[in-house]
């Protein structure tokens, strides 16, 4: 009797729900692996599970993921591996592996922070996964030789102890203490997480109130009215989303997703992995997350990144490369100035706005000096 009324009253939450297409699940799910990281000391264990939502399906808690079979990326900083460098210019990268995805392409570093796993995916092929997926807290650095346009994708997780309910055990006195998300990535080409990139939520807990959920137009899975300090917990609500199972390819539109949320390091972190090197590897970046960084604990993101080079690519020596199939006719203009620039022109026209000086070239790439 006791099974039957908890499966008519998560039916009854469902109909009360009907705002949303996601699945609802309620209380704890069934541990399949106790700790994913038993040899690493950490205050926290890595317990990953399965749970029955209301509509009978089986969800994967917190995450379907990649740990056991991926490649781990290579240190910036974990101690679980003693690698502990005070600074950029102190850590040891020279043994980090280059992925090419393109013979072509450029070879581009990137430096990764995430609360709390990550899989990264650069057009549809796993680059690699986080090397540790709750705590300690660590940092990556990646490299990866692609050619632009390219997509970067990756799959966010913060991690819970307690499965299904989106919660975590703080200490003796707070058991079900809800975590908070946080990302941030700065890449050598110039690409960094910011307010252009796009992010979706696909696991939402822990919830007391079903109703405070809701779909906005803009794709949002909302939660801004929902309590980020829930007293349900072994009882609380979560809700989950299908992935589209080709989210992290090149060609997946991501057009329907809201834009990521700008959030700062004092909302996320103040660990060792990420401070020691805030002024260096992520100098122009921000943390990103959806627009709940405590609720939403699952999150996809993505971001194309052009071909079309950036005025700060230039200036830092960076190939700026115009394809232009309809004239030989181009014309660069810049609102800031641009020195000691080395442009190649392949019968192409240029015009010097500045002083309106005239070059022309044809037949011959040209090389020289100018100021923009």
């Amino acid at each position: 009797m006791k099974n039957v009324s908890l499966i008519i009253s998560l039916f009854v939450c469902k109909l009360c729900f009907g705002q949303t297409s996601g699945s609802v699940t309620q209380g704890i799910g069934t541990t399949t692996t106790a700790n994913l990281m038993p040899a690493c000391s950490s205050n926290h264990v890595t317990p990953i599970g399965t749970i029955i939502s209301s509509d009978n399906k089986t969800w994967i808690v917190p995450a379907e993921n990649n740990f056991v079979s991926g490649t781990k990326l290579s240190d910036l900083h974990n101690t679980c591996n003693n690698i502990t460098p005070s600074s950029l210019a102190t850590a040891d990268l020279s043994a980090v592996p280059t992925t090419v995805i393109d013979e072509q392409g450029e070879v581009i570093t990137g430096y990764i922070f995430a609360d709390n796993y990550f899989e990264l995916y650069i057009n549809g092929i796993l680059i690699g996964v986080d090397a540790v997926p709750f705590t300690p807290f660590n940092s990556s650095v990646v490299k990866f030789k692609v050619a632009k346009p390219y997509t970067i994708a990756v799959k966010l997780v913060d991690w819970e102890e307690n499965l299904g309910v989106g919660s975590e055990i703080q200490n003796a006195t707070s058991l079900y203490h809800p975590g908070d998300g946080g990302f941030i990535a700065q890449f050598s080409d110039g690409t960094k997480t910011d307010a252009s990139w796009k992010a979706q939520t696909f696991y939402i807990a822990p919830i007391q109130d079903l109703n405070t959920v809701k779909e906005l137009s803009d794709g949002t899975h909302s939660t801004t009215t929902a309590s980020t300090s829930p007293t349900c917990n072994a009882t609380c609500y979560g809700i989950h989303y299908d992935m589209p199972s080709d989210w992290f390819s090149k060609n997946y539109n991501d057009a329907a997703w809201p834009n990521a949320y700008l959030y700062t390091a004092a909302q996320v972190t103040n660990q060792a992995a990420y401070t020691n090197f805030a002024t260096s590897a992520w100098s122009n970046a921000s943390f990103i997350w959806s627009s709940n960084l405590i609720l939403d604990n699952v999150v996809l993101v993505r971001k194309t990144v052009s071909a079309a080079s950036s005025i700060n690519e230039l200036m830092q020596g960076k190939l700026f490369e115009i394809n232009n199939p309809i004239e030989n006719n181009i014309q660069l203009t810049s609102r800031q100035t641009i020195g000691n620039t080395n442009i190649i022109f392949n019968e192409h026209y240029w015009k010097r706005n500045s002083t309106m000086e005239y070059y022309r070239f044809k037949g011959k790439s040209t090389n020289f000096l100018t100021n923009i």
